[in-house]
């Protein structure tokens, strides 16, 4: 097959070249909540049309190559006092599977342990291009399944104003669990 960035033949769909050159994480910073931090490795505007495969059959592929190379990465360098949850936000499958699954499971690590099908939307309503008052107006109404008292780490795989982490937040400190830090893969407010 052909690398999706330079179209060289690859065995993966991108090549490691350009893994090395084009998809090297970095790490962006930034509070919601006025509180808790949200962790992200690349800049939205450098990965919008690999993100926009996360509904198609090749995305299940952008996806882990994308978790290897930040998630994964983060993870084997993450420690801890003890044993921490992770939670992907809504990881239902859609498309096939789970883009934010995909991006939980490669947190395991000695220090954290992803758990799944755990925090769901009842409210399905999509965000994607959507503004800050329509997301306002139409929350997610997450609800957490089994689970309490635990330290946790959120997970998704873009944040845009914070509101879906706000949610979910919400929701899990509800539940006596304490937030340690949300990840998200891309930032949509870093700019180029």
């Amino acid at each position: 097959m052909k690398c999706m960035l330079c179209e060289n033949l690859s065995f993966e769909h991108i090549c490691k070249n350009c893994q090395i050159s084009f998809l090297a994480p970095s790490i962006y910073k930034r509070k919601i909540l006025n509180k808790i931090e949200v962790i992200s490795f690349y800049k939205y505007s450098e990965l919008k049309e690999l993100l926009h495969t996360k509904h198609t059959d090749i995305g299940y592929y952008i996806y882990s190559i994308l978790a290897k190379n930040s998630l994964k990465k983060f993870a084997s360098e993450f420690k801890f006092e003890n044993k921490v949850v992770s939670i992907a936000i809504d990881d239902g499958i859609k498309s096939g599977y789970s883009h934010t699954a995909i991006l939980n499971k490669a947190l395991c690590s000695k220090f954290i342990k992803p758990q799944f099908n755990r925090l769901r939307a009842k409210n399905s309503v999509s965000y994607s291009g959507k503004s800050r008052e329509f997301r306002l107006l139409n929350p997610r109404n997450f609800e957490l399944k089994n689970l309490k008292n635990q330290d946790l780490i959120l997970v998704d795989d873009i944040i845009t104003t914070g509101l879906t982490f706000t949610q979910a937040i919400e929701i899990a400190e509800k539940n006596n669990n304490t937030v340690l830090f949300c990840i998200a893969l891309a930032d949509a407010s870093q700019i180029s």
